[in-house]
């Protein structure tokens, strides 16, 4: 089998056995394209070297894909030629040696309490799609969902008795997250007067549009850009601000970390643990205003 039939194999792997969501899935696709393409679909794996490699990382240079892409495209290479290395198509990974693109580390930017405070107070409460974006803005920056994590909720996943939302994350792991008590309020209005009128019997999804139907992320997103201009804000908006503002906010309020990582879903510490340089900011402008010699 050449290269490009590989490739399939292993996407197909990723889909099925690790159960990878679809952006996911389309990342790995390109990465793994952009090989296919510079070494030829018809090649063998084992013609791939790490000269080859390494050739594929300098011609990214000049087609200005930046250092964080190629970080990333590495990383589903060596994913991929690790799968290969497992079913004996290769003996030997021929990334092991390559050296990962030198990036700095982008910390998560977040929204400050007041801006998070205009933000949720923009939607109207007297409309049907306000009191269900109100609902979900809510619930995602009380709980710190992903915005698939979001769309994709039931109704049963929502258990108000105990303030607790079940959320299904990244590999089909599922967590169970606090909801406080002011988004669980917004969510509950939400359920008993808005939802009835507008889901059809026998639909399971938590958030739905108008015709009825699950929310699609790029709608809210939108929905949330409109607010977000509503509310003042300048800076640049999307659904993840909210998850970034939830777990930056948490830790400056003295949060345990692993409690944060367990909240967000994080298979590792290390993925939560950039949260805590952002929630160190506002120490570091204390200090600055405060000490005399600062």
């Amino acid at each position: 089998m050449d290269l490009s039939g590989w490739i399939d194999a292993f996407l197909d792997h990723l889909r099925v056995e690790r159960a990878l969501a679809r952006n996911t899935l389309e990342a790995y696709a390109r990465d793994l394209s952009r090989l296919a393409a510079h070494v030829g679909d018809a090649a063998s794996p084992d013609e791939i070297t790490p000269d080859r490699i390494a050739s594929l990382l300098v011609d990214n240079v000049r087609t200005g894909f930046g250092a964080r892409s190629s970080a990333r495209q590495l990383s589903a290479l060596r994913g991929f030629f690790k799968f290969l290395v497992r079913e004996r198509i290769l003996k030997e990974d021929p990334t092991a040696l390559v050296e990962r693109p030198g990036i700095g580390r982008r910390l998560p930017k977040t929204l400050s309490f007041e801006d998070i405070e205009r933000l949720l107070a923009t939607p109207r409460l007297d409309t049907d799609g306000g009191a269900r974006d109100a609902a979900m803005m809510h619930l995602m920056y009380a709980s710190g969902l992903r915005v698939s994590e979001l769309c994709s909720l039931r109704v049963a996943d929502l258990d108000t008795k105990r303030g607790v939302v079940s959320v299904l994350g990244k590999g089909r792991k599922r967590r169970l997250v606090p909801v406080g008590e002011v988004a669980l309020t917004q969510v509950t209005t939400y359920l008993e007067h808005v939802r009835p009128r507008i889901a059809p019997a026998g639909e399971s999804t938590l958030f739905v549009s108008r015709r009825g139907k699950r929310i699609a992320r790029q709608v809210f997103w939108k929905s949330m850009k409109r607010y977000a201009r509503g509310a003042g804000i300048t800076q640049e908006i999307s659904p993840h601000k909210l998850r970034h503002s939830f777990a930056t906010h948490l830790l400056r309020g003295g949060a345990d970390l692993r409690a944060v990582q367990a909240m967000l879903g994080h298979a590792d510490l290390g993925t939560t643990e950039i949260y805590t340089h952002v929630a160190q900011d506002h120490v570091r402008d204390a200090h600055a205003r405060a000490h005399p010699r600062a």
